[in-house]
């Protein structure tokens, strides 16, 4: 019997598309661009213009132009100029999910001062709005300490799954 190539089901890749951009909406990410970057995602291609994202997002041009504007300022998504063209091609940054963390990461202690002030606001932490502050200001503040030895340990899994050791 000859090996046969799964086959792609372009519907099922679609509802999965418009899912991811839904689950992601819910978070507050726009679902514009989320469609945008779950379709890049879904691409066999490496990059895909803004023509042929709307054509197969079944919107225009145009509505593509803000999600890209979007998706380059996270870095999740890098802009390559199509030789000999006035057009560009999009592509996902590598390991875009893990850049746009390390990105962010600097919001944490952000979000962090910002709640311990209002915890002084509140009358400090032995007020109930206080209380809730100091939860979220902590909450925070130790997903800054940790972000990073959990990066390096995302860092190294990567390695071993794309290197595994010699048996």
């Amino acid at each position: 019997m000859a090996y046969s190539p799964p086959q792609r089901d372009e519907q099922a890749m679609r509802s999965f598309v418009e899912n991811m951009a839904r689950l992601l909406a819910d978070w507050g990410f726009p679902r514009m661009a989320g469609r945008v970057v779950f379709t890049l995602m879904a691409a066999d291609e490496q990059a895909l213009t803004a023509a042929e994202l709307a054509e197969r997002l079944g919107v225009s041009p145009a509505g593509i132009s803000g999600a890209i504007r979007y998706l380059v300022h996270l870095n999740m998504v890098a802009r390559e100029p199509v030789p000999g063209s006035r057009r560009d091609r999009y592509r996902m940054v590598d390991d875009s999910w893990y850049e746009v963390t390390v990105a962010k990461m600097s919001l944490l202690k952000t979000i962090s001062d910002a709640a311990d002030q209002g915890v002084a606001a509140a009358g400090g932490e032995n007020t109930p709005a206080g209380a809730k502050l100091a939860g979220m200001r902590d909450f925070y503040a130790w997903v800054q300490d940790n972000m990073p030895a959990l990066l390096a340990q995302w860092a190294a899994h990567k390695s071993r799954l794309h290197h595994p050791p010699p048996a």
